[in-house]
């Protein structure tokens, strides 16, 4: 049977199992498996056990749980309520004033979680209703949390990073230090479009100011000394080569242990909580690993990914065009699967394609880290939507249509790294080079 046909009955296969409710990993496996059985000789059984193994054998891999597990515990933590606290009188005095506070407080979370969901929760259990009582306009917050909340995926540490640098086999680090500038770039972003609503819609915008001194504001900004010396010690320890990212993950546990003790939120509970839902994420994300890796492995044996390069190679697109191409492709994905199946699903079949065009792996882990950020606001699976629902009570709809100019905004991110894309790779080769 011709590869490409082929490839769209397994695509078939893949839709139908899915809607039956079965794990994505489980599906991946069973797609594996039939199109070992239907296109090759070779034994579907060994190649299983061969490929889960040496996907799984990873010393790289071991940061993941460690990460996950320091998130699930700062979840835990006073450290939102502290967070807005310290940046309540800087932000005051900005167009859109505390509107901002989803931004900044997602982008600090971002350094030490890893999770979009753990930071978009976090925050907001501590912003919204603060915004609300003060009178902000209710779908701003709404949208800014959504989508500021994805964050926690593109500013390191991040969780789908270290899954699309086990996949892509990309330095974890490299991954790490190339994400902070798109991080502060989309930022950026959206605290400019807060800003001109707010200018837009001043009858929209309260207008308290928060009369502090600046002696005041320092004493208070000292309540984001444990999570600044938090990020210190896990990314601050990777840039400067002291420690390898699984290392400076059991660092950031530690860290995250020490903060929740002194917050006085660690108990038997709430440790027990962290611990399992830590294992429970864990091991989702490592049956998709390990799920994708025979994929990958039955991929080769269908001829498919061949075929997508040489049609790649052929058609004549340009690096510009097949980004294009691939973001569209990206997003209505992301209309029905979660950013971490999106990664596992894809990158096997996606990679040779794009180092065909000489796209820099680097550079498209960042876009692939994007671009799922954007999923993570689409219905009707966007994961952040579901987190924001749940805090919130208010409808998805409501708040994938909040959340609206920010996934415009997130293209737009895409773009400029398309044109700028030193800005992807200056923090990693100047490292490099010093």
């Amino acid at each position: 049977m011709d590869p490409v046909l082929f490839g769209v009955v397994l695509i078939v296969v893949l839709l139908s199992l899915l809607a039956t409710g079965l794990w994505i990993g489980l599906s991946l496996i069973v797609v594996a498996w039939v199109a070992i059985m239907a296109m090759s000789s070779a034994p579907a059984g060994k190649v299983l056990a061969t490929s889960m193994w040496q996907m799984l054998d990873s010393w790289d891999l071991t940061a993941l749980p460690l990460f996950i597990w320091m998130g699930e515990i700062l979840y835990r933590t006073r450290l939102a309520a502290d967070m807005f606290d310290a940046l309540a009188p800087w932000l005051s005095r900005l167009p859109g004033r505390l509107m901002h506070i989803n931004v900044a407080g997602c982008g600090i979370f971002a350094a030490v979680s890893g999770s979009s969901a753990a930071t978009a929760a976090t925050i907001g259990r501590m912003t919204l209703p603060e915004l609300a009582r003060r009178g902000y306009d209710r779908d701003l917050s709404l949208g800014s949390l959504a989508s500021s909340g994805s964050l926690g995926i593109l500013i390191p540490p991040s969780i789908p990073m270290i899954v699309y640098g086990v996949a892509a086999q990309v330095s974890i680090v490299r991954l790490f230090m190339a994400g902070v500038l798109p991080g502060l770039l989309l930022m950026a972003l959206f605290m400019a479009y807060i800003a001109a609503w707010s200018a837009l819609n001043p009858a929209r915008t309260p207008q308290e100011a928060v009369s502090l001194s600046i002696a005041e504001r320092i004493r208070g900004t000292r309540r984001l000394l444990p999570v600044l010396l938090l990020i210190v010690a896990v990314i601050g320890t990777i840039y400067t080569g002291v420690a390898t990212p699984t290392e400076a993950a059991a660092v950031g546990v530690l860290g995250a242990l020490l903060v929740s003790l002194l917050s006085g939120s660690l108990n038997v509970e709430t440790l027990k909580a962290s611990i399992a839902g830590a294992v429970r994420t864990n091991c989702m994300v490592c049956l998709l690993l390990a799920a994708s890796a025979f994929l990958s492995m039955a991929m080769g044996f269908t001829g498919l990914p061949r075929k997508l390069s040489e049609w790649i190679t052929g058609s004549g697109l340009s690096a510009t065009q097949l980004i294009a191409v691939l973001t569209l492709f990206y997003i209505v994905l992301g209309c029905f699967l979660d950013g971490i199946s999106m990664i596992v699903l894809t990158v096997s079949v996606v990679l040779p394609s794009i180092q065909k065009a000489g796209i820099d792996t680097l550079w498209f882990g960042i876009f692939v880290i994007i671009v799922v950020e954007m999923a993570q606001v689409t219905p009707p699976v966007g994961f952040n939507l579901f987190v924001v629902e749940g805090i919130t009570g208010e409808s998805m709809m409501r708040i994938a249509r909040a959340s609206l100019p920010f996934f415009l905004l997130m293209i737009a991110a895409v773009a400029i790294l398309m044109a700028f894309p030193q800005i992807v790779s200056l923090i990693p080769d100047s490292m490099t080079k010093g």
